[in-house]
């Protein structure tokens, strides 16, 4: 079974910035796109960017130009860099990793608070 272990969720200032980061258990080439998925409280889970396997990314419009997805391949590892962070971005983030048609995998999720 796939293991996603995300970290660097916190409380931060409106302005700041945070990495998110997400461990993957298995050798991150086996996979076809990573993720991050963010869910506020009371609202459904929202797709905020993600990195395919030929590096292609994509960004939910509220976070361009503020987000940026990346990976380390050594490390089998997805990051999230937010900067320029808002109250309206503070939810639980989830790191998702997908393969094949079928194979989806999820984290426990993040915390992240942005105070005004």
């Amino acid at each position: 079974q796939v293991q996603l272990v995300e970290s660097g969720g916190g409380l931060v200032q409106a302005g700041g910035s945070l990495r998110l980061s997400c461990a993957i258990s298995e050798n991150i080439f086996s996979f076809n796109a990573m993720a991050w998925y963010r869910q506020a409280p009371g609202k459904q889970r929202e797709l905020v960017a993600t990195i395919t396997s030929a590096y292609r990314t994509n960004y939910e419009d509220s976070v361009k130009g503020r987000f940026t997805i990346s990976r380390d391949n050594v490390k089998n590892t997805v990051y999230l860099q937010m900067n320029s962070l808002k109250p309206e971005d503070t939810a639980v983030y989830y790191c998702n990793v997908k393969r094949g048609q079928i194979q989806d995998y999820w984290g426990q999720g993040t915390q992240v608070t942005v105070s005004s």
